[in-house]
C-alpha cells in the first residue's frame, strides 16, 4: 500500500464533511464516481434502512435488487459495524 494512502483517505473524509447540501453532494459524487458506483451506494444505503426497519433478506432483495452477497455484507455492517449506516440514516 502506498505510504500516503491513510493521508489521502483522511483528506477524502474531510472533503466529504465539508459538503454543505445534498445538491452539492450530488455534484461531488457525479464527478468523483461513476453512475453505477453511486447507484450501488444508494442501493446499499436503502438496503441498510430496510434491514434496520426489520425487513427480511427476501424483502430487501425484492425492493432493491441487491445481490445476496452484498446484502450479507451490508447486514454485517449494520449489526456489527461502526454505525455508519445508522448515522447516515439518523436511526
Amino acid at each position: 500500500m502506498y505510504h500516503g494512502s491513510k493521508e489521502m483517505l483522511n483528506d477524502l473524509y474531510s472533503a466529504f464533511a465539508r459538503v454543505e447540501s445534498s445538491s452539492d453532494m450530488e455534484f461531488v459524487l457525479e464527478d468523483l464516481c461513476t453512475y453505477k458506483e453511486v447507484e450501488q451506494m444508494a442501493q446499499r444505503l436503502k438496503s441498510a434502512e430496510l434491514l434496520i426497519d426489520g425487513k427480511t433478506y427476501a424483502e430487501v432483495i425484492a425492493a432493491t435488487g441487491i445481490s445476496s452477497a452484498t446484502l450479507s455484507r451490508v447486514s454485517k455492517c449494520v449489526q456489527k459495524g461502526n454505525g455508519g449506516y445508522k448515522k447516515l440514516l439518523n436511526k
